[in-house]
């Protein structure tokens, strides 16, 4: 447990570093120094920003008091006390830090051996002893085990804790690790003993869904298990929590509620600026497991943080379902080698031939972008997974994430756009040429050769998250390239229509209002137009419109298909349709209460339906974001290929083998 806050600090620091935090006091107090990836910056500076918020909102409304204090619990190597008393916010404030003895031993000697934070402190005159490893006017640091609660509350009342002023406590992901009765005791106390008390919780969340389970196993390798998410599973139980502890007042919101209400827009998008980024999956994803908890007693006016400043939807209640559909492994006798990965594509060849290329994933036990195409062929009534031969063209295929890959004929498909980093979009096009599959019955019978195009053809396929939908124009066939992002633009909502013959963008009118510009959204073939639905906007917050690029005689028009209920946003799914009916399988959503499984629309009626995806069968969790799917019409089934992603700092996964979902049921249902 005491190494989670050494790890924090360094994460907080390499964030300050990278102009997320404006902190100089962390490289002081964190000691050693680590560059950390993006999205742990990320996740970082909503936690930072969420304590900063609520604190600097209890500092504010009770400026009128001659006395206030703060007691940050499980404190470790924070630098909240310095950057308060360098802001000149500590005038009428005492800090009170509490940890571990051996931690505020390791903290008080940092301290005292660094100038700049010594000579911040000012006034080091008070009496270090017993439980005080540190003493100053204004700042006490105290090593005690915050479950042994009465020895807590006579070792800070000697040092100079008052009950009778305004006090804020601070809980930044410490109660968790301690046993439900020992937190709920120490929530109690906090109400009780005070008559002004505000409390900030910040802590995890939703242990039971496929990131919750990852989440939860990364702790208990840590030996560090989060103790609180039994008993405590949601936003709501932990508000119940507080007011039945005697707290009169109560607010939750998950982190990505807190970023897109209480976080000025102008404030996001200097975040969402500042590095490289395409990891949106896993950001909303942390987001979504952690949240920010203020409660109150006694405060007048009313202490409320949490109101937003944001003209945001607030999240709704738990999604209605109409059913759920069982996830099985398939049934695959010679194991899955290269198909553990995420960001790449699958096309249907034949009824029994998929192909799968790029993406990031697994191969030979390393992490790696995956360089090798992979096939499943289905052969008597089992899938045989295996690396294709690539024949030598003199192209070479780096492994690009988020292309797209359209099948144009029975041996050619035309590979789209792709990259290789967020700075660097991939190959533009190139053709996939292989056999005709009549007759391969097995991985070793089948070859793939990777053909460039011209440069000159490339320009409107230098994006990825885009998509690629062929459409037809007077008797000709074209591949509707829409959206995605680029190296220099995070989202796109321009189109080209790319004639499949000449690889040229042709000029075809398109009426209507554009849609709002987006990525990471889908789009299927249907009546010679295109269906998109969701996607991620300009805000980076998933979008729930569908949508259609209708056929006319003379071009195209975009409609909006409108559905009820309304299709709840998200992005990074996959998309099928099948017999007027659209399915969409899997991805992100801000619904934090649970994940997307199955939604199907009739695009007759509009009728929009949830299912679950009941994978208790599986032994792995089943993640549905940036995996690929395959609709095998003659089964009426859904063989989803990959999926997963690096889950914050919790380590990477991805789904080991493909699993079958059997959506003959909700396709007949009326």
């Amino acid at each position: 447990v005491q190494g989670t806050g050494g790890s924090s600090a360094v994460s907080k620091c390499s964030a300050a570093a990278r102009g997320y935090i404006q902190d100089r006091f962390l490289r002081l107090l964190a000691g050693r120094q680590r560059r950390r990836a993006p999205l742990v910056h990320r996740g970082y500076y909503i936690r930072a920003r969420a304590i900063d918020h609520c604190v600097q909102d209890f500092l504010l409304k009770t400026q009128s008091h001659p006395r206030t204090q703060i007691l940050s619990l499980g404190a470790g190597f924070d630098s909240l006390y310095f950057r308060l008393k360098d802001m000149g916010l500590l005038h009428r404030t005492v800090v009170y830090e509490v940890d571990f003895p051996n931690v505020a031993c390791q903290k008080a000697t940092l301290i005292k051996r660094t100038k700049e934070l010594l000579a911040l402190v000012g006034d080091t005159g008070g009496e270090e002893s017993g439980a005080v490893a540190f003493s100053a006017g204004d700042y006490k640091l105290l090593g005690m085990d915050l479950s042994e609660l009465p020895e807590l509350e006579r070792a800070l009342e000697e040092a100079g804790l008052d009950n009778g002023i305004p006090t804020l406590f601070i809980a930044e992901v410490v109660l968790t690790y301690m046993e439900n009765s020992s937190s709920d005791a120490l929530i109690q106390w906090a109400a009780g003993g005070f008559s002004q008390a505000c409390f900030v919780l910040y802590e995890q969340v939703h242990p039971q869904d496929p990131f919750g389970r990852v989440m939860q196993q990364h702790f208990s390798r840590l030996n560090s298990a989060l103790r609180s998410l039994a008993q405590y599973p949601d936003c709501e139980a932990q508000q119940k929590r507080f007011l039945e502890k005697g707290w009169t007042e109560c607010s939750v919101m998950d982190m990505n509620e807190f970023f897109t209400r209480c976080t000025p827009q102008d404030e996001q998008q200097r975040v969402q600026a500042l590095e490289p980024f395409d990891e949106y999956e896993e950001w909303h994803l942390k987001c979504s497991h952690y949240f920010v908890l203020t409660a109150s007693k006694g405060m007048e006016p009313s202490w409320t943080p949490l109101l937003p400043s944001m003209a945001v939807p607030h999240r709704d209640g738990p999604v209605g379902t109409a059913g759920s559909v069982t996830a099985a492994a398939c049934a695959m006798p010679c194991g899955t080698s290269g198909l553990r990965r995420y960001g790449h594509r699958s096309i249907l060849i034949e009824p029994n031939v998929i192909l799968t290329t790029g993406g990031f994933g697994e191969e030979g036990g390393q992490h790696c972008r995956m360089r090798n195409f992979h096939v499943l062929i289905k052969h008597g009534g089992y899938w045989k997974a295996g690396c294709v031969k690539k024949e030598n063209s003199g192209k070479r295929w780096d492994g690009w994430l988020y292309h797209t890959v359209s099948r144009l004929s029975s041996s050619l498909a035309l590979v789209t756009g792709g990259r290789t980093s967020p700075l660097s979009a991939g190959l533009g096009m190139s053709w996939l040429k292989f056999p005709e599959p009549c007759g391969v019955s097995g991985p070793d019978d089948f070859t793939v050769e990777l053909v460039s195009v011209q440069p000159a053809s490339e320009p409107a396929a230098l994006r990825w998250r885009h998509s690629a939908t062929e459409v037809m124009f007077k008797g000709e066939k074209y591949l509707f390239l829409y959206g995605g992002r680029s190296a220099l633009k995070p989202v796109l909502g321009d189109w080209c229509f790319l004639h499949t013959k000449e690889l040229s963008c042709a000029v075809i009118p398109v009426a209507g209002p554009a849609p709002e510009s987006r990525h990471s959204h889908s789009a299927c073939s249907w009546n010679g137009g295109v269906l998109i639905a969701g996607g991620l906007g300009a805000a980076e917050r998933p979008l729930g419109s569908v949508l259609f690029l209708r056929a006319f005689e003379h071009g195209f028009q975009w409609q909006t298909v409108e559905t009820r209920p309304p299709l709840i946003p998200r992005y990074s799914h996959t998309a099928h349709v099948h017999d007027g009916k659209l399915l969409l399988v899997g991805g992100v959503w801000f619904r934090s209460s649970s994940v997307p499984g199955i939604t199907v629309i009739d695009l007759a009626t509009g009728l929009c339906l949830d299912y679950t995806i009941n994978a208790e069968h599986l032994e792995w969790p089943l993640m549905l974001h940036n995996h690929s799917s395959v609709f095998l019409p003659n089964e009426k089934e859904l063989l989803v290929i990959g999926g997963g992603g690096n889950c914050f700092s919790f380590g990477t996964h991805l789904n080991p083998e493909p699993v079958v979902l059997s959506v003959s049921s909700i396709l007949d249902s009326p």
